[in-house]
């Protein structure tokens, strides 16, 4: 459970870059004793989300620009791999999870171009739940596991850079969505890299990172 809480709360910016994580404040936080909180942020360094510097403690790992690309790349090395083996050998079961998760993330998608931002945290879970589908017939536990945590240290520069990208990531999904339900191999990966490089673009465009 703290490990979930503190991970959660790296990703989502609760915990900042560069902040100083000091176990007497965490304990008092999470209500999980120093051992706990040891251990938990031993895992967390294991994954780049925190830094730990022996004797002198942890603190949350920084952010750069070249790190976001690093993850971009990465994010697609795995997805698109995924994207592949999963478009060859999903069954009706697999469109019925692609569709769901398209629904759902498409009416929120809507509910945020009103100008209900209090919809974010939504968009969040749907957003990885529509592509976590897409990849999901892959055959492979440790291949979306890997993906999984790709994803979200991606997703954490989203969360930091505060800022919805707007119709165009809507209609990104919506041709993702089409070209996959046409098992177009070649032409939802080509969708996916141009989906993934503008959302780094639009990062970057925030001016938050350097």
């Amino acid at each position: 459970m703290a490990f979930r809480q503190i991970r959660s709360d790296i990703i989502a910016g609760t915990l900042s870059p560069r902040q100083k994580l000091k176990l007497d404040d965490l304990r008092d936080r999470y209500s999980v004793s120093i051992s706990t909180l040891r251990e938990t942020l031993s895992r967390l360094a294991t994954e780049n989300l925190v830094i730990a510097e022996g004797q002198r403690g942890f603190h949350v790992a920084p952010v750069s620009a070249k790190e976001l690309r690093d993850l971009g790349d990465m994010r697609l090395l795995l997805e698109s791999h995924a994207l592949a083996l999963s478009l060859a050998a999903g069954d009706l079961e697999w469109e019925a999870r692609v569709v769901a998760a398209r629904h759902k993330l498409a009416a929120v998608e809507q509910r945020l171009l009103t100008g209900d931002v209090d919809r974010t945290p939504d968009w969040v879970r749907y957003d990885w739940e529509f592509h976590q589908a897409l990849a999901s017939a892959c055959g492979s536990t440790v291949l979306m596991e890997t993906l999984a945590t790709t994803f979200d240290r991606f997703l954490r520069y989203h969360l930091l850079a505060r800022s919805f990208r707007g119709k165009p990531v809507a209609d990104d999904h919506r041709k993702l969505f089409d070209l996959a339900m046409a098992r177009d191999v070649e032409g939802a990966r080509s969708m996916l890299r141009q989906h993934v490089e503008h959302g780094i673009d639009h990062v970057l465009r925030t001016g938050r990172f350097d």
